[in-house]
Order: structure tokens, then sequence, then C-alpha cells
């Protein structure tokens, strides 16, 4: 089963680049910037890679991006991520990144698209994997703060794809973000949001019905509700889970008890991701390893997964087509 996932086709709908800056790469860059960071070592940072509830792993991830100052960075980071989907047959990743998270530092705009797009472009040249950005608005800044990266984004239309809205749910509802979104579509950019990881069933609806998402990202609490599963059911979305990531903030205290299988059962589109695989114990490989095992999913449930990630990505017809054809060769080749 481990070989079957391991060399399985496959594509990644939910990764935050910022959240895939392992340990070693940080103590690098940090050196190079001469930036001080409270660790003294890769083991350190590891360390303190443990956390128990959402914001405690804000509280280290914003200061690990906290090192990432050039083009250079962001173009080391993203390369990064970029060989370990080659080494786990992903063929195709929607990355988000988080541009207040670096402007808010005096970074710029430009250094963190250019670094990450031109890493992108290579990665599709050299490794053949295709990728498209996502420009995530952080949810605990205000709307107002949301619009300034929209402005600033504009001059880059053409590398970014879709919006999202990551950070601290609780407490910043999807309806918070209502006008920015409005001028996000209306400059071409698909709506995605994270919904009901932390938050309530009504979050996954605002984010529906006043945002006008076309993917949901977590999901998990969209079960409180039956009306809301049939709506997004009827709507044809599909829902970004991150296992992983669920445990290790204690969304889910176990693995054995997590969803999935029964969001897959209810007719839920679902697909699996690792979120910030750097902070929550694994790249998307092992996500599908430790669920696989947890839920005792079968070669057919993982050929669905990994075809709904091709099927809801927002790649192009074609590449769609060609993606899920190699992965229908496959699967007929090893069910």
């Amino acid at each position: 089963m481990k070989t079957f996932i391991e060399n399985l086709p496959k594509a990644e709908l939910h990764l935050h680049i910022e959240g895939s800056f392992e340990p070693e790469l940080m103590f690098e860059i940090a050196k190079r910037n001469a930036i001080k960071i409270p660790y003294n070592s890769v083991e350190e940072i590891e360390e303190a890679y443990k956390f128990d509830c959402l914001q405690d792993f804000l509280d280290i991830y914003y200061q690990g991006a906290g090192v990432l100052t050039t083009e250079q960075d962001f173009y080391d980071l993203t390369y990064s991520y970029l060989q370990k989907c080659a080494n786990q047959n992903v063929r195709h990743t929607e990355i988000m990144f988080d541009p207040q998270t670096h402007t808010e530092r005096g970074i710029s705009f430009k250094t963190v698209i250019t670094g990450i797009s031109k890493a992108c472009e290579d990665a599709k040249e050299k490794l053949n994997v295709s990728s498209l950005l996502i420009m995530s608005y952080l949810r605990h800044l205000s709307e107002e703060d949301a619009f300034k990266t929209l402005k600033q984004s504009l001059p880059f239309k053409d590398k970014i794809t879709a919006v999202g809205l990551d950070s601290s749910e609780k407490g910043n509802p999807p309806s918070k973000f209502k006008n920015v979104y409005e001028a996000s579509i209306k400059e071409g950019y698909i709506p995605v949001a994270h919904a009901g990881e932390e938050g309530s069933a009504d979050y996954v609806w605002e984010a529906i019905d006043i945002l006008g998402i076309k993917r949901i990202d977590h999901g998990n609490n969209s079960l409180q509700d039956v009306k809301l599963i049939q709506e997004i059911i009827k709507r044809d979305m599909a829902l970004t889970v991150c296992p992983l990531s669920n445990t290790a903030l204690q969304v889910v205290d176990d693995l054995k008890n997590h969803p999935l299988k029964k969001m897959m059962d209810l007719g839920l589109k679902v697909t699996i991701n690792s979120d910030d695989p750097a902070y929550f114990g694994g790249q998307v490989n092992k996500n599908y390893i430790e669920i696989q095992k947890a839920l005792n999913l079968t070669k057919k449930d993982l050929y669905e997964l990994a075809k709904n990630s091709f099927q809801y990505s927002f790649l192009d017809k074609k590449s769609k087509e060609l993606n899920l054809k190699e992965l229908e060769t496959y699967f007929n080749k090893h069910a």
C-alpha cells in the first residue's frame, strides 16, 4: 500500500509555502541573512515545532517566516518544496502564499512573488511539476489591509490564479472579507477560503454564500450540518482536507477518528493535502500513508482521492485530462 501511494500520480491543492519551511533551510537562510533566531540548532527548531493549537503554531510560523528577506530566499523555499513534490509523484500543486506576513515587515510584494514564481517556472521545466499560486489574505488583519494587498498584486496578476483566506479562523468570519473578495473576483482571481477547521459550519455557509468560493479549504465542520453537506454536493465543490495538520492542531484527536472516510461515504469530493508539512510531521505522501492506515482505505479510495485532486484543481481542461489519464493507467495496472 505504501509503494502504491508513493507512486500514485497526484496533485496537492492545500499547501502554504511558508509552512513548508524545513528547520535546516530556516537555519541556513537565517545564517545567510545574519538574522538572529531564538534557536541554536536545527534540533531546537524541531523541538519548537510541537504545539497544542492553531495559535501556538501561528506564532512560530510567523517567526520562521521572518528570516525570509530576499528574492533568493523565497526562491529557495519554493524550489525546495517543489523538489519534494517531484520525489512524491505530485504532478501539480496549488501553492498558497501570505504576502502580508512579509509586506508587514517591509519586504516588497515584488520580492515575494518574483522569488516564488521563478522557482515555479524552473520546477515546471526541470522537475516536470506544474504549479499555480493562491494569494492568501490573513484573516486576523483588517479587510482594509487585504485591500492593500489586492492592490499590490495587480501588476503581477499574470502570476496569481486565486485568492484565499487563512490564519486564525475563530472570531474572523468569512463575511469580514466580503468586499475584498468581490473586488478580487472582479480582477479575475478565483476565490477559495479556509472554513470549518476551527470555525463552525456557519463559517462554511458564509464562505460559500458571501465570498462565493469555488473550493473549501479544510471544511471538517461541514459535517455539523446536513443541509450544508447537501449544498456542497449540489454545487460540486471539493474539500481540501489535511489529516496530519488536523491531529497536530488537535482539530481531530486521533487519525482513527478523522471524518475523511465519512465525508467520502456521504458523497463529498475530498482531497488529501499536507497544509504546512514542515510543521505538521509530513509531506503529502505521509498524509496519504497515515490516513490509509488509520481508516483502512482501499486502493480504490486512494484512487478516488487522487482523481479528485486533479479534477478539482484549477488546471486547464487539457492538463487535467492528461493527468487523469496517467492516473487511470497507473490504477488499472496496480489495482
